[in-house]
């Protein structure tokens, strides 16, 4: 009795050594790096370590046996390769997987699904057969983290086996019973099944190239996240009882992306797609960013196809200029095209003129085009510039070959003077614009000076600010049909200096324009005057608002300080409430259904938490790195509002909101950064943690 107890004693810690160093094996295995925008970041580290957050889905190799029997060997592990159980029981976190087949037939270009399912719409009765995911299959374990999946779905009989195929898989992890976010991949695997070397693939557009604007791709309940996986069921096959509506990846995405400017949309039937569980997603009131007729926004250059779009077809054309019948010719110059045969017999890929019917020429943005001059704005230095004094600006102009362009020349040009440089607030409206047109020139015109009617306040301090704008119109192609006025800006140039004898100190950075231009390509507004953050917030400052546009039973007025108009135009469409700015001439201007394009993990909603997006690196958090002003917000439930508030107080426009940010604030200041400072327990980071 004795040894028996003895032999289960020594059983017992056999057992228990095996399982610590298990333990230690996975606490001591290097884990993911998590970022201050992740919510595992912010975990306890024993939590972290034992569920291992993160999922990487992986085919490792597929197979089609004769008989057409598809089989997928895949891995599912954490980041950093550790096995995962998709049952979640010897891991944590079930993992749903769905996978997909589908080939691209020999002299065809996109993919034909094997895994389909039959849908009928309750509203049309319409049936229609969609490429989707396979459902019934069966699972083998091979080994930690390792499976065989066998479809129950099967290749047509005769398939070809010498045509690509792919093998995509999508899925998710739920982590949610530990407070962790869910997990969500997805990949690819390209094959050929005689065992041939793949050659024809799909790469029209990456992945990347998406993200630049929304962040992370995400749909379908955020689990496709590639345009490889998309453009698996996203083929000519597929379409929607509903609506009627194609689903094929390019004439939807381009549908899309022009959203409001599709001509079907102007005449007043909207753009709708009705999906699972008869969700309705109504894509009419997009507007996109980089302008559609800039095609390079998507197709870049990255992908190995990216030329593909230089090739016309019905479909692809037909999606953005949908009033186009090919049927019978009308709006196509009354000629009716049956196939797309004849496409680039007039639509070849550049002609010799822009504006011609060429697809680069036919997407020609006046204001690019390489027949304008150009303006190129020099600011050299400052004059004068002393506090009570009326600063002297020496500045050029020149075209894009460096011919001097006088200031007369300009159809419109600005000299904008603001202050101090900690926040622009020394002026009633923070700055100054005044006429340059009239500026004095030398004899070659390669040095101009103007001096400001307006003297600097004589109690101003530390650094000021001063900007150029303008714009000209020229004539371009003239004595041809193709002859038209473009109007069109220089690029905005900024310059700092001391107005008492202290070192100059430039305006902090809080946003830099390549991150604007990631999703607008070249950010240009005020009829083509300002297109640099640095010009913006001159004018976009604490104190200025619209009042002097806005009219009187419109009022009161809306701030336009940068950081409130930017937070709430992107914002958009989720503020629950008008957001309407009046403009020069009384021009209306509503961003009420502004869809910011970075998508939520789910895939719904638009998702602003991701501050690197806009924000040069670390400056949304607090405390803030300058004493600021406080803000002018007529229309908002206080006036006026700390800097932090105000920042906050443009997305959370809640009274619940407001009365938090008001009870925080005394004559002191705010005191928003004992609870949202970086290091705080609701820090900026961990509140938009994803």
């Amino acid at each position: 009795m004795l040894v028996k107890l003895q032999t289960v004693k020594y059983v017992g810690f056999l057992f228990a050594l095996v399982v610590l160093i298990g333990s230690v094996a996975l606490v001591s295995a290097p884990g993911p790096t998590y970022t201050a925008s992740n919510k595992e970041f912010y975990a306890d580290p024993n939590l972290i370590n034992f569920v291992r957050p993160g999922l990487t889905m992986k085919v490792t190799s597929a197979e089609i046996a004769t008989d057409g029997t598809i089989k997928a060997k895949v891995k599912l592990t954490d980041p950093k390769g550790l096995g995962l159980d998709r049952l979640g029981v010897t891991t944590p976190g079930a993992i749903s997987v769905s996978f997909i087949a589908a080939y691209i037939p020999k002299g065809k270009t996109q993919y034909i699904s094997y895994t389909t399912r039959t849908v009928t719409s309750p509203i049309t009765g319409n049936t229609a057969t969609q490429a989707g995911s396979d459902s019934g299959g069966t699972w083998a374990t091979i080994g930690d983290g390792e499976y065989t999946y066998t479809f129950k779905t099967k290749a047509s009989s005769g398939y070809d086996r010498t045509a690509t195929h792919t093998i995509g898989i999508y899925g998710n992890r739920n982590l949610s019973e530990f407070d962790l976010p869910t997990n969500y991949d997805d990949d690819w695997f390209n094959f050929v099944p005689d065992g041939s070397k793949v050659v024809d693939v799909r790469d029209v557009v990456r992945t990347a190239t998406c993200n630049n604007c929304h962040d992370q791709l995400a749909a379908h309940g955020g689990s496709r996240r590639s345009v490889e996986v998309c453009v698996l069921c996203h083929t000519p096959q597929t379409t929607d009882p509903d609506t009627g509506n194609t689903v094929d990846m390019p004439v939807m995405a381009h549908k899309i992306h022009m959203g409001e400017d599709l001509p079907s949309v102007k005449a007043g039937k909207p753009y709708q797609i009705i999906g699972f569980n008869q969700s309705v997603a109504d894509y009419s009131t997009v507007a996109f960013p980089a302008d559609p007729r800039r095609c390079n926004a998507c197709h870049d250059g990255s992908a190995s196809q990216a030329n593909n779009n230089l090739k016309a077809s019905r479909a692809a054309c037909g999606a953005c200029h949908d009033n186009v019948n090919f049927a019978t010719g009308e709006n196509h110059v009354n000629l009716p095209q049956v196939s797309d045969n004849q496409c680039t017999t007039c639509h070849i890929p550049e002609g010799e003129l822009e504006f011609d019917a060429s697809i680069k020429g036919a997407h020609t943005i006046p204001t690019f085009s390489r027949e304008l001059q150009g303006i190129q704005f020099q600011l050299s230095g400052v004059q004068n510039g002393n506090a009570g004094q009326n600063p002297i600006v020496q500045f050029a102009i020149k075209d894009k070959t460096g011919k001097p362009i006088l200031p007369s020349q300009m159809s419109r040009l600005a000299l904008v003077l603001a202050g101090p440089t900690t926040d622009y607030v020394a002026f009633q409206t923070g700055y100054v614009s005044e006429d340059a047109t009239k500026a004095q020139c030398n004899s070659d015109a390669t040095a101009c000076w103007y001096t400001f009617q307006t003297a600097i306040p004589s109690n101003a301090k530390g650094s000021f600010s001063v900007g150029i704008e303008g714009r000209r119109d020229e004539k371009i192609y003239p004595g041809t049909v193709l002859e038209q006025t473009v109007r069109y800006g220089g690029v905005n140039k900024v310059l700092h200096f001391s107005v008492d004898g202290s070192a100059v100190a430039p305006r902090r950075t809080v946003v830099a324009t390549a991150n604007c231009n990631k999703c607008h390509s070249f950010l240009s507004l005020h009829g083509q005057n300002r297109n640099q953050i640095e010009m913006c917030v001159l004018c976009h400052n604490p104190v200025e608002s619209d009042k002097a546009r806005r009219p009187a039973a419109e009022l009161p007025a809306q701030s336009v300080d940068f950081r409130m108009m930017i937070h709430k135009i992107h914002t958009g469409e989720e503020l629950g409430a008008p957001y309407i700015i009046y403009g020069f001439g009384g021009s209306k201007n509503d961003f009420s259904d502004v869809r910011y394009p970075a998508m939520a993990p789910n895939g719904s909603t638009a998702d602003r938490r991701n501050c690197s997006m806009c924000h040069a690196s670390g400056t949304e958090q607090l405390p803030l790195k300058a004493t600021l002003s406080k803000v002018n917000d007529p229309r908002g439930y206080f006036t006026p509002v700390g800097p932090a508030s105000a920042a906050c107080l443009s997305c959370h426009v809640g009274i619940e909101a407001a009365s938090h940010a008001l009870l925080n604030t005394s004559t002191l200041g705010e005191s928003c950064t004992v609870c949202h400072g970086s290091s705080a327990d609701f820090s900026v980071s961990r509140v938009h943690a994803r």
